[in-house]
C-alpha cells in the first residue's frame, strides 16, 4: 500500500470516528454543518478521488453556510494538493495547521490499566471533564458513531482525571477527544488512558493506531510519541470568509 493509500485509508477513518449529523455530498465534496465550534464538522471536505478545486461550489456553499449563519469553510489536507490558490483567490483565510499520526500496533506493549473503565457510552462524568456546561452537539456527534467504539476514563481516588474515546474503521484505531484535568497533568494518565484504547483495539483486530492533533502543540506530541506515534502522514488547515449578511 502506497503512502498516498494509507494516508486516504486514515482520512477516511478520521472522518468516520467524528461524523457530523449533518453533511451533504456536494458535487464530489463532503459539505458538514453539524453547528456549533468545531471545524472538522463545520467545513467543506475533499474526498478520495474527488475534485481538488473547489471554484465550481463556492457560490453553493457560501449560500448553505449562509443559511445557516456559519462562515463558509473548507478543511484543506496536504495530500488534497490544488485546493489553496483558487480559495486564496476567492477570498479566504488560512488559519490552523493539525497534524496526523500513526502508530503501528505491532508494536505496542499492553499498558497497566488500572483505574481505567470502559464503557461504550460517556457518562455524565466523561463528559463534564471535556466540556462544562455539556456540549450537545458533541452529544449528537457520538451517537452518530456507527462503528466500534469504546470511551476510556482514568478515575483515581474517586475523581474522573483523563478521558479519551477510541473507534475502529478498517483495522485502524482512531484516537480522539483526549483529556486530562488541569490538577492532574504530567502524571502519565493521559498516556495510562490512550494506552488502555490501543490494548482495546488490538482486541478488535486492529493493526494501526492513528490521531489528529494540533501541530504546535508539544505536551500532546510528546505524549503521542511515547505511545508510538511518530509517523506523520499529513497535514490540514482550514481556510474560512465570513458568509454573514
Amino acid at each position: 500500500m502506497s503512502a498516498d493509500d494509507i494516508a486516504w485509508r486514515v482520512e477516511e477513518a478520521c472522518q468516520n470516528a467524528w461524523p457530523s449529523p449533518r453533511q451533504v455530498l456536494l458535487c464530489g465534496w463532503l459539505l458538514r454543518a453539524s453547528g456549533g465550534a468545531t471545524r472538522r464538522t463545520n467545513s467543506v471536505n475533499p474526498l478520495r478521488g474527488g475534485p481538488r478545486d473547489p471554484g465550481g461550489i463556492i457560490a453553493t456553499t457560501e449560500g448553505i453556510y449562509r443559511g445557516l449563519g456559519q462562515p463558509s469553510r473548507f478543511r484543506v489536507p496536504s495530500i488534497a494538493a490544488g485546493m489553496d490558490a483558487p480559495l486564496q483567490r476567492a477570498g479566504y483565510a488560512a488559519a490552523g495547521e493539525t497534524t496526523t499520526l500513526l502508530a503501528d500496533l505491532a508494536d505496542h506493549r499492553p499498558r497497566d490499566c488500572v483505574h481505567i473503565e470502559m464503557s461504550d457510552q460517556p457518562d455524565e462524568e466523561w463528559l463534564a471533564l471535556r466540556s462544562a456546561p455539556t456540549d450537545p452537539i458533541f452529544g449528537l456527534m457520538v451517537d452518530s458513531i456507527v462503528l466500534p467504539k469504546t470511551f476510556a476514563a482514568c478515575r483515581i481516588d474517586g475523581q474522573v482525571v483523563a478521558t479519551a474515546y477510541g473507534v475502529v474503521h478498517d483495522r485502524l484505531l482512531v484516537v480522539e477527544s483526549v483529556v486530562t484535568h488541569p490538577d492532574h497533568r504530567q502524571r502519565g494518565y493521559g498516556a495510562r488512558t490512550v494506552g488502555h484504547l490501543m490494548d482495546w483495539a488490538l482486541t478488535q483486530g486492529a493493526g494501526g493506531a492513528c490521531l489528529q492533533v494540533v501541530a504546535d502543540n508539544a505536551p500532546a506530541l510528546a505524549l503521542y510519541a511515547s505511545l508510538g506515534f511518530r509517523t506523520e502522514l499529513y497535514r490540514y488547515h482550514y481556510r474560512s470568509k465570513d458568509t454573514a449578511g
